[in-house]
């Protein structure tokens, strides 16, 4: 049986990390952004989508 693929997530930074908590900085290093307006595309795994969801105040996600 063949494995369902997955749906990707667009997740662009919109806001500056600064003045967020050190867990939340480290959270938006490890999804790939860098600065504000750098995007990054992952599969839309549970990992990822609470990875989003504890610093959802400082992204914008799509569905590709």
């Amino acid at each position: 049986m063949a494995k369902a693929k997955e749906n990707k997530i667009k997740i662009t930074l919109v806001k500056s990390v600064i003045g967020t908590i050190p867990a939340q900085r480290r959270t938006v290093k490890a999804l790939g952004l860098k600065k504000i307006g750098s995007s990054v595309e992952h599969e839309a795994s549970p990992a990822i989508k609470g990875m989003v969801r504890a610093v959802a105040h400082l992204v914008k996600v799509e569905e590709i």
